[in-house]
This record gives C-alpha cells, sequence and structure tokens, in this order.
C-alpha cells in the first residue's frame, strides 16, 4: 500500500480523528446528494449532450463540483467563492490598507474571508445572470416568466452559498481545506461517468489507445507526486552564542524552498479566467448588434478549446498565476529577516538584502520550472486527446493533479496531527 495511506490508517485508530473523518463523509453525502436536485425548467438531457460536445464546459463543470452538467441547485459551485478571493489577493497587493490588515494574523485573514464571502454574492448573482442568458440562447432554458427567472438566479445565489459554508464547516470540522475537498469530491464522483461515456465509444477505445492512456496516467501521477515533494534545501548557519555561560547555537538547518510553491491554485485561477470570454462571445453571437456579434465571434475563435491561441493563453496564464501566488505567500524580506533575527546566515551570503535577493533569484528559478510544468498539466486533456483519440475523459491532468494534492495534503495534515498527539501523550507520562 503506498506510504502516503499510512497516517489515514493510523488516523481512523484514533477517536478525535475518526470523528473528522465522519463529518467529512456526512458533508460529501450532503454535496453529492444537493448535485442532484436540478433548478425547474431546465432540460437536463439537452445541456447534457451541450457540455459533452464542448471540452471547455466540461472542464468548468470540474471545478463545479459536477454540479453544473446537472445545473443543480449548485450549478455555479465554487467558483464566485474563487474569483472572489483572486480579487482579494490582487487587491492586498494594490490597497495599503488591505495589505496591513492581512499581516494582522487571524483577525486580519478573517476580516478579509468576510469580504471574500460579501463579494461571492454580487459575483454569484451576474454569474448566474450570464449563465441563464446563455442558456436561454441555447433553447435549453425556455421560461420567459420574469419571476421563474429570477427564482432560478436566488437559487443558484442560495447554492453557491450553502456550497461555501459546507466548505467552511470541512475546514473547522474535517480533514482538510474544504474548498480542495469539494473539488476532489466533485472530480471523484464525476469519474465513473466520464469513464461509462468512454467505454461506450468503441471506435475511439481500442487496446493501443487504453495503453497509451494508462501509461500517460501512470506518468502524471509519479510526475505529479515528484513535482509536488520536491523542494530546493538552502542551507543555514547559526552563530555561536554564549550567554550566562551557556552555549547556543552553532548548529546548521535547512531552509526548504518547494518547486512547486503555489499548488493546484494558479490552475483554478487560470481557469476561472479563460472559461470566461467563450462564454461571452457564444452570448454575443445571439445578439442581433452585427459587431457585438462579429466580437463574440472572434472571441469564440480565440478562446475555442480545439485551437492552438487557447492553449497558449491557457498555458501562460498557469504559468503567471504561479508566479503571482507563490509571491504572495512568500516573502523572501521577511525570511531573510527572520534568519538574521536570530543569528543565521547562508553560507557565502551577507545577511539582511543580500539574503532577500539570493532567496528571490533561487526561488524565481525553481518555480519557473514547477510553473512550466503546472502549465504542461493543465493543457494535457488535449495532448492526450490527439494521442489517442479519447475525447470523454475530460478530467485530464489537471483533475489527476487535484486529486492527488489533495490526497498528499490531508496525508501530511494527518501525519502532523499525529505526530502532535504523540508528543502530548509524551508530555502526560
Amino acid at each position: 500500500m503506498p506510504k502516503f495511506f499510512n497516517p489515514i490508517i493510523n488516523a481512523l485508530k484514533i477517536k478525535d480523528l475518526r470523528r473528522k473523518f465522519l463529518i467529512t463523509l456526512l458533508i460529501f453525502i450532503i454535496f453529492r446528494f444537493i448535485a442532484h436536485i436540478p433548478v425547474p425548467g431546465v432540460d437536463v438531457s439537452a445541456l447534457k449532450q451541450l457540455f459533452g460536445s464542448n471540452q471547455l464546459l466540461g472542464l468548468l463543470d470540474i471545478f463545479s463540483g459536477g454540479t453544473l452538467a446537472n445545473f443543480s441547485v449548485m450549478a455555479l459551485g465554487l467558483g464566485p467563492y474563487i474569483n472572489a478571493s483572486i480579487v482579494f489577493q490582487l487587491a492586498t497587493i494594490i490597497f495599503p490598507k488591505l495589505e496591513e490588515l492581512s499581516k494582522e494574523g487571524e483577525f486580519g485573514r478573517e476580516k478579509i474571508n468576510q469580504y471574500t464571502r460579501l463579494l461571492t454574492v454580487p459575483l454569484a448573482a451576474l454569474q448566474s445572470i450570464g449563465m441563464v442568458a446563455l442558456l436561454r440562447n441555447q433553447q435549453i432554458i425556455n421560461i420567459t416568466n420574469p419571476l421563474a427567472i429570477v427564482s432560478i438566479v436566488f437559487t443558484m445565489v442560495a447554492g453557491t452559498i450553502l456550497l461555501m459554508w459546507l466548505g467552511e464547516l470541512l475546514t473547522e470540522y474535517g480533514i482538510g481545506n474544504g474548498i480542495s475537498l469539494l473539488i476532489f469530491a466533485g472530480i471523484v464522483g464525476r469519474l465513473p461517468v466520464s469513464v461509462f461515456q468512454t467505454s461506450a465509444i468503441s471506435q475511439t477505445l481500442n487496446f493501443t489507445n487504453l495503453i497509451v492512456f494508462i501509461v500517460m496516467s501512470i506518468a502524471v501521477i509519479a510526475g505529479i507526486i515528484y513535482v509536488n515533494e520536491a523542494t530546493r534545501q538552502i542551507t543555514v548557519r547559526y552563530a555561536r552564542r554564549i550567554r550566562g555561560g551557556t552555549q547556543s547555537g552553532g548548529q546548521s538547518t535547512h531552509l526548504p524552498l518547494r518547486v512547486n510553491q503555489a499548488g493546484v491554485i494558479p490552475i483554478i485561477f487560470a481557469v476561472s479566467l479563460v472559461v470566461m470570454p467563450s462564454i461571452v462571445g457564444r452570448y454575443l453571437q445571439q445578439v442581433s448588434n452585427p459587431k457585438l456579434a462579429s466580437l463574440g465571434l472572434n472571441l469564440a475563435n480565440l478562446f475555442d478549446p480545439n485551437k492552438a491561441p487557447y492553449h497558449l493563453i491557457y498555458f501562460f496564464l498557469v504559468i503567471g498565476f504561479t508566479y503571482f501566488y507563490t509571491a504572495v505567500t512568500f516573502n523572501p524580506d521577511k525570511i531573510a529577516e527572520d534568519i538574521k533575527k536570530y543569528g543565521g546566515f547562508v553560507p557565502g551570503i551577507r545577511p539582511g538584502r543580500p539574503t532577500a535577493d539570493h532567496l528571490s533569484y533561487v526561488l524565481n528559478r525553481i518555480t519557473l520550472a514547477g510553473a512550466i510544468f503546472l502549465g504542461f498539466i493543465a493543457i494535457l486533456p488535449s495532448i492526450a486527446r490527439y494521442a489517442t483519440g479519447i475525447t470523454t475523459l475530460t478530467i485530464g491532468g489537471t483533475g489527476i493533479l487535484i486529486v492527488v494534492s489533495v490526497i498528499l495534503e490531508v496525508s501530511k495534515n494527518l501525519e502532523a496531527q499525529l505526530i502532535m498527539r504523540n508528543y502530548e501523550g509524551f508530555l502526560k507520562e
């Protein structure tokens, strides 16, 4: 059995952690149950045909947790919350007051989370209005009563708020980050449907294609684990100090810099942006104004998932967001200042600003490798489609990356809690 499953097995033996597992399982069941409650007035069979014929919409359905293809009451998924998070992460860089608030510890983070929740509501309303308008143009929603349309919009907004609440419950009482776990549950829940769709298409699923697909899947999983666990060790030495006849310091340690510092977040951010021009373009093609219709056609062609420009834009968006998120989460100046404060130094580098510059230089180089890897994972479904001819398995590398990353994250979280409980037991003895 893989090594990273050991903490999960050991955690089930502890009452407190077993309760966290049961709460997580209960929220998963509630989520999957509500995901199959459709919004009234929608032709679900026509909607599934539309999603099955469009890779971009299929990818968007993955990040909605599999709720969009059914057009359930949670059809928008966590998209509005993710978009609101992007807005506030950008705002903390632009606005000094928000930057100061983000540095105020737990209080500041809670305030920004509250602002993010509030912004999620209008974003969810705007996205639901756009989704309803798009599906009406596709003749999938045939409702003309304004009150009925308003009720659909309110239902979708309420579904997003409910899903956001379930995610926060998971974070507080479950076994990991609630948002990641819900996306993980949606991908895993959607996998059997995708496999059955693929097995039903005999002309594309032959023995050779199946072998190629299995080999690619194993290689991708191995690559994801390798890159997620890869670190660059920066040696830090501490000078000897003698205080009151007691000697301290003089030892060496390592500062680990992860190759994939940003995790799966850049792909989620990139998907949230790359799908919008295509949706707007499809909507504009239906309007009577020739200029707007022409603009919509150009947008739809530029962001067509079957064409090279879309993949290039998607690839470079992932790289850009990887650098952006790494810059937000890792502050070389603060790390260098902390090292200097405790009497440490990097061999061959002066403390202070030169250390910060050195950390930035190393981090930029290893982040490039991680960013290119994430970009390759993002466009992997298209590569797999060209290599195997299988078009129904839309989960691709992005879904595998999320699944493997969440399993590794949960495994490490449980391992840390097990170690903490072992120390507590040692201290009690």
